[in-house]
């Protein structure tokens, strides 16, 4: 029977899973440099769980300085083939309130000077990205959030901002004009690099505040946002255990031949060092 391999991107509030069997600490190693932190594997019933804290354990790394390239490389290199991406957000909808979940399907990238791809240096690629997010796993989550009690929002456009600063209220209520339904820091470049490593990537984003463009409410700080992390936490950790039992077995999507013609590079252009680097993600394209 295939094992599947589930990976776990925990965001602000959650560095550790709850529930896993035969549990190891794996230290990873990257052509792009050290992950967030150790690896930790185990068994949730008959999946195999691989989880990250994002921001380090001790969230010692700010959204900036995460290494997202060598946390999903990590991923890869330990057989994952579908990510969850546990993110805390700011709600830019009156509807969307706090401790409610979002399953986003789009992104909208205002980062600045994140590496966002492993190509580069002698190889270049052109991975699709018009639907950033696995629709299969999305819609497992959806499921696996109504399941859990919460009150969940399928379909959203998520902001992501550099950060670490809170938005100023002109920004937000700006990408508020622009129809965006969450503000976060994060999950971009993190989703770009899933695609282009072809591992099926889907997000809980959790509302844990309106963000200042809500006159009526205070402004956004830090104290009232991990309140209500706190409270969803929980809420994020029974999700993954009612999604993991539920994902396929076998993937039908797109997202394991995501790179097949991305690569326009003359084979025979493409330096040692740079196939070596991106065997893993690509070396089945490079033969």
């Amino acid at each position: 029977m295939t094992v599947k391999t589930v990976g776990v991107i925990g965001g602000s509030g959650l560095y550790e899973m709850d529930g896993l069997k035969k549990v190891k600490a794996v230290r990873v190693t990257t052509p792009f440099g050290k992950p967030s932190d150790e690896y930790i594997t185990g068994m949730l019933g008959g999946t195999k769980m691989v989880f990250l804290p994002r921001h380090g354990r001790g969230h010692t790394l700010s959204p900036s300085e995460v290494n997202y390239r060598a946390n999903i490389y990590g991923m890869k290199k330990l057989g994952v083939e579908w990510i969850i991406s546990v993110s805390a957000v700011g709600s830019m909808k009156e509807r969307i309130k706090p401790g409610h979940i979002v399953v986003v399907d789009q992104f909208f990238d205002r980062t600045k000077g994140r590496p966002s791809t492993f190509f580069g240096n002698g190889i270049v690629g052109h991975v699709e990205f018009a639907d950033p997010v696995c629709h299969d796993l999305s819609k497992t989550l959806n499921q696996a959030a109504r399941d859990a009690g919460a009150t969940v929002h399928m379909g959203g456009t998520y902001v992501c901002i550099e950060g670490p600063q809170f938005s100023t209220r002109a920004e937000s209520n700006v990408y508020r004009s622009w129809g965006v339904d969450v503000i976060g820091m994060t999950n971009i470049p993190e989703a770009k690099l899933a695609r282009e490593a072809e591992i099926c990537y889907a997000t809980i984003a959790l509302s844990t505040d309106y963000d200042c463009w809500h006159t009526t409410e205070e402004s956004v700080t830090v104290e009232m946002i991990l309140a209500t992390i706190k409270a969803n936490v929980e809420m994020a950790r029974q999700i993954i255990k009612n999604a993991a039992p539920a994902i396929a077995a076998h993937r039908g999507c797109k997202c394991p031949g995501a790179m097949r013609y991305a690569v326009l590079t003359d084979r025979k252009k493409i330096p040692a060092k740079a196939k070596k680097d991106l065997a893993l993600l690509i070396g089945k394209y490079l033969k």
